[in-house]
């Protein structure tokens, strides 16, 4: 597989690749620290957790619930096997998790949800009511997993948040099978026109709207800022292939606003 769609996104990327090169991981404003920013970004999202869901279908016009659809579908070599067993990874409420789940159709596979806010995963298990998903409260960079496990692991616009991306690279190859893939869903920073429309979006609409219906300010001001500060993709696919990746790609989605990473181990 090609390591990029188009020799333009890789050029555009690598513009970006110097400025972000020292950055770790996730780090809201004020906050210094890896035990620091995991606990302030916990904070946050358990602080969300009743109005997240409205909230993500409401900010994206419902587009996201495509994108993990469609993030879906790319595994469904594996989510059709019965043996297969799935981890989605910073699950939050559950919403790529069960997408999984209806693209595995009548396969048996396995398919567990983890997340490090219990406020959300109470959520999931609410929602996953008479169903076979299951859910585990874990930090994404120190999960409670054997090497080996798993034949996919997934994570939708929850990697963006951890406080070490390397470290949480690392561990979803030390839990993959030899031959597992990884698929990493998350927003980009499109070009050109629709670029400069996002962004007044993103950074002007979407914190006063997601303030106001949630009652909370951080988490909304925090989320443009994660994007930006989140590796472009050429430098997200080195890391990935540095981690111990074999085959990697990003795939882009509706003019880059979000796209998927993919790994094989």
């Amino acid at each position: 597989m090609s390591i990029l769609h188009s020799e333009a996104v890789e050029r555009d990327s690598a513009l970006n690749t110097a400025e972000k090169a020292t950055v770790t991981g996730a780090a809201p404003e004020g906050v210094s620290g890896k035990d620091a920013s995991a606990r302030a970004i916990r904070e946050m999202f358990t602080s969300i957790a009743p109005r997240y869901d409205l909230l993500n279908h409401m900010l994206s016009c419902n587009v996201d619930r495509l994108w993990w659809r469609r993030t879906a579908r790319r595994f469904a070599h594996i989510l059709s096997r019965p043996d297969a067993y799935v981890l989605d990874l910073c699950c939050g409420t559950g919403d790529m998790t069960f997408a999984l789940r209806r693209q595995a159709g009548k396969s048996p596979a396995r398919i567990l949800g983890a997340d490090f806010s219990h406020a959300m995963l109470q959520r999931a298990g609410a929602k996953s009511a008479g169903t076979s998903l299951r859910w585990v409260e874990a930090d994404a960079l120190n999960l409670p997993v054997p090497d080996g496990q798993f034949d996919l692991v997934t994570s939708a616009f929850g990697f963006r948040n951890l406080a070490d991306y390397d470290a949480g690279l690392r561990e979803i190859v030390r839990i993959l099978r030899a031959g597992g893939e990884c698929g990493i869903l998350d927003f980009g920073e499109p070009r050109g026109l629709i670029g400069k429309i996002y962004r007044f979006y993103f950074k002007r609409v979407l914190p006063r709207v997601g303030t106001m219906i949630s009652g909370v300010r951080g988490p909304y001001a925090y989320l443009p800022a994660s994007v930006e500060r989140f590796p472009a993709p050429a430098e997200m696919l080195d890391r990935m292939k540095a981690a111990g990746f074999k085959q990697v790609s990003w795939t882009p989605y509706t003019f880059g606003i979000a796209g998927v990473y993919w790994g094989k181990k």
